[in-house]
């Protein structure tokens, strides 16, 4: 009975601080968007900004870039990319832990669309896993649509027509930079749904469009 109780305790303590954390991470992100530009945010005219650029920008500084930026149309995305997450925030190493090592078979390497309507497609994420072999899986939806954090548009993936599990609830943003570098928000039920959202990059030029592993 008392190990019981020890359990039950440290259970107890374990999902406070996971709240806690949550709760941390949501205020990290900042308020409404503030009405700067890209460029004021970046430091740098947008055209030229890189992934360097970003990395040295605060949490708030990367969502107030994503309310900045405009929805990319849908012949911007045709192709693989690859990706990367942006690590800011109290759960950085926690969401990046998820992303390279339970979201696929393998360390999340980059995302793949093809739009095969004038606002409506279908993509798939990348992976390599420890032995250098790609996977191609994890398909989405893509579409055109308002954004679940600003209403504004924004190019949206919709996990849930083909993946089970936690994945099953995940959604995904995408914004336009420049030609070679959009900004992303992601979140998905179990990390607290659209209040809870993780930045990520996906970067081109692209290259050829392969397919799932499955097609």
């Amino acid at each position: 009975m008392k190990a019981l109780k020890i359990v039950l305790v440290v259970i107890a303590v374990l999902v406070v601080a996971q709240l806690a954390l949550t709760g941390i991470n949501i205020l990290q992100k900042g308020g409404k968007y503030d009405e700067r530009s890209m460029e004021k945010i970046l430091g740098v005219p947008p055209e030229k900004a890189t992934i360097n650029d970003i990395k040295k920008l605060s949490k708030a500084e990367v969502f107030q870039l994503y309310y900045a930026a405009s929805a990319p149309s849908f012949q911007d995305f045709n192709g693989e990319y690859t990706a990367a997450t942006v690590d800011v925030g109290i759960m950085a190493t926690s969401a990046g832990y998820y992303t390279h090592h339970f979201f696929g078979p393998g360390k999340w390497e980059g995302k793949a669309f093809y739009p095969f309507e004038k606002n409506k497609g279908y993509g798939y994420n990348i992976f390599k896993d420890a032995t250098g072999k790609i996977y191609r899986t994890r398909k989405m939806d893509t579409q055109i649509g308002l954004s679940d954090h600003d209403g504004k548009p924004a190019f949206k993936l919709n996990y849930g027509a083909y993946n089970s599990g936690t994945v099953n609830s995940m959604r995904d943003e995408l914004r336009k930079i420049n030609d070679n570098l959009f900004i992303g928000l992601g979140y998905m039920a179990l990390g607290g749904g659209k209040i809870n959202p993780a930045p990520f990059l996906v970067i081109g030029p692209a290259t050829k469009w392969m397919g799932t592993d499955k097609e």
